[in-house]
């Protein structure tokens, strides 16, 4: 009997050693949601990216914290990738095989798209960071979502507020415009980088839509930091406007040499280049820049803000409020969406990947996620979140609604004949 205790002792003391490893019931190990997360924390979008990773981690543990998935806790298997394409896909496999996750939250458009075929095979929802429009189309990416407009929907809005706002507007454009001259675009991307050259089919698209001239692209790195020979190469065309396709970093670098060499253009940018660290960068540069925002900044006084300001404290107390980005923001946005697709889902049967999908995204109409996120929604044959995008103006040393394109609204057919998946 005595040695029965002894031994009995023993394992408890092992136990909280950790050096014996326990398979806990399988009843036991179902009360968690299994959720996996690809980031970029080290690589060419890191300057966005870390922000993003650290807004995931803060949301999960918020849905936690008050009352996980039906009661269920998620447990998150989060990993850095470095924004290579190989090491995507040995994480998805890992993430697939060995932490059998039913869901995942990823990030690039280069390692989302080329994810996506096997994504549709094992019905695995992939809930990305890309945004672009070729994952919207379910014929082809039934398994992709996001929870903001896509891409080329947001070039099209940002190109026709600036039209809107600016050209027709502005008294410095009157005279071109009584002599019914055209306004002047030029991009300024990543030729080889799929994020930035997803949605330049659609910003040319909308430009001849809107009576633009378009004048020859300029190949800019994600990484670059000296961006003079390719000003110099739009300067002859004389634009009126640019689009930046970048992140934030080369963005700035190109917005600083585009005011020290005079292009006298105003700048439009896509949603991962429009931030709080662009004036932090730019400076003077960056003043009247009209960007892409799929949401709040961080610490803007909208519905679910105070969620976000306690649990980056909670989590993250390392680090201050004001070098925090609009990037926390997305990260919520992602997992907010996906945390209801999950609780529809489970309150149906077991979550599977294909119940996620089903009765879970495609349930989702008109949904209010907060945080100055237009209403969600999806359904089985349009995956496109919302036709609404805001666009906001740096102006006077803050962020502000410059206008909220509704893209639905104004070219109702070319929304829903033309423009789906691409």
């Amino acid at each position: 009997m005595r040695k029965r205790i002894v031994w009995s002792s023993l394992f408890v003391a092992f136990l909280t050693l950790g050096l014996i490893s326990v398979t806990l019931p399988l009843a036991a190990a179902e009360e968690e949601i299994n959720i996996g997360a690809i980031n970029d924390m080290t690589g060419a979008t890191s300057d966005v990216g870390k922000d993003y990773a650290l807004g995931v981690k803060e949301a999960i543990t918020w849905v936690n914290d008050t009352g996980g998935i039906n009661g269920k806790k998620i447990k998150l298997y989060q990993y850095d990738y470095g924004y290579r394409i190989p090491e995507a896909v040995t994480l998805y496999k890992k993430l697939k095989n060995y932490n059998k996750v039913v869901t995942i939250l990823g990030w690039g458009t280069g390692d989302t798209e080329s994810l996506s075929p096997t994504v549709t095979k094992d019905k695995i929802p992939y809930i990305s960071g890309s945004y672009s429009a070729h994952l919207a189309d379910p014929k082809k990416t039934p398994y992709n979502l996001f929870f903001a407009a896509d891409y080329s929907s947001s070039a099209r809005a940002a190109i026709t507020a600036w039209y809107d706002e600016v050209w027709m507007k502005d008294a410095k454009f009157k005279e071109r415009r009584d002599k019914k001259e055209k306004p002047r675009v030029v991009c300024f991307y990543a030729f080889p980088a799929p994020y930035a050259s997803a949605p330049i089919k659609a910003v040319k698209d909308q430009a001849a839509l809107l009576g633009f001239e378009v004048g020859p692209d300029q190949d800019i790195s994600l990484t670059a930091l000296d961006c003079k020979s390719q000003v110099l190469g739009a300067k002859s065309f004389k634009p009126d406007l640019v689009w930046h396709g970048n992140t934030t970093m080369s963005v700035a670098a190109a917005m600083r040499d585009a005011y020290a060499l005079g292009l006298g253009a105003n700048h439009i940018i896509n949603v991962w280049g429009f931030d709080e660290n662009l004036p932090r960068l730019a400076a003077e540069a960056a003043e009247g820049a009209i960007g892409v925002t799929t949401c709040a900044f961080f610490g803007q006084k909208v519905d679910g803000m105070d969620n976000v300001l306690a649990y980056a404290k909670k989590v993250n107390p390392s680090i201050p409020a004001d070098k925090r980005l609009i990037r926390t923001i997305q990260a919520w946005g992602a997992v907010l969406v996906l945390k209801e697709a999950l609780i529809r889902a489970g309150k149906k049967g077991p979550l599977t990947g294909e119940s996620i999908l089903k009765q879970g995204f495609e349930t989702i109409k008109d949904l209010n996620l907060g945080l100055g996120i237009p209403p969600v929604s999806y359904s089985a044959t349009d995956h496109r979140p919302s036709p609404v995008v805001n666009i906001y103006q740096y102006k006077g040393g803050k962020f502000g609604v410059l206008e909220k394109v509704d893209l639905k609204a104004r070219w109702a057919e070319n929304w829903q004949n033309k423009w789906l998946g691409w």
